[in-house]
């Protein structure tokens, strides 16, 4: 019994990992071992947005809680060129994966455009449904005011 808890315990550390991105780390209390961890991306395809993401880890579970938070925001030069390059589908692309359970499920974050209202979406989901539902969270960036942003054709 002793081996197998220790094999878990050691299992659920490597799942854990250096992650060089977390900018805060917030204890949910003296008798968990819940903590709400905060990360920052930046958006590889267009530098000039950076989104800070929060979600639950469990230290001590083979599984974290689906349950997140995504928050984004220009902070460089987004250009045109940047938005010719990424995928403009309606299912956008995945900029962002993270494990959240030796069990398959993950966390990510998609990239999608709108080009009617010229905005990035940024949209935070779990891969596994919990309680009866996909958890979700989601950021817009409009491009009014940067260098990728054209003017409506007029009438």
């Amino acid at each position: 019994m002793f081996k197998r808890t220790a094999a878990l315990l050691c299992l659920s550390t490597l799942l854990l990992g250096c992650d060089n991105n977390e900018v805060g780390d917030v204890s949910l209390g003296m008798f968990t071992t819940k903590d709400i961890k905060i990360e920052v991306l930046t958006d590889p395809g267009v530098p000039g947005v950076t989104c800070h993401m929060s979600n639950i880890v469990a230290d001590l579970d083979l599984a974290d809680p689906s349950d997140m938070s995504i928050s984004c925001r220009q902070t460089g030069e987004i250009t045109a060129a940047m938005i010719a390059a990424i995928d403009t589908s309606k299912s956008g692309e995945i900029v962002f994966k993270k494990s959240k359970s030796i069990f398959l499920k993950s966390l990510k974050i998609r990239r999608i455009y709108d080009d009617q209202s010229q905005s990035l979406l940024y949209v935070a989901y779990s891969t596994k449904e919990t309680s009866g539902s996909y958890k979700h969270s989601m950021s817009t960036v409009p491009l009014w005011g940067t260098l990728a942003y054209q003017a409506p054709a007029q009438p």
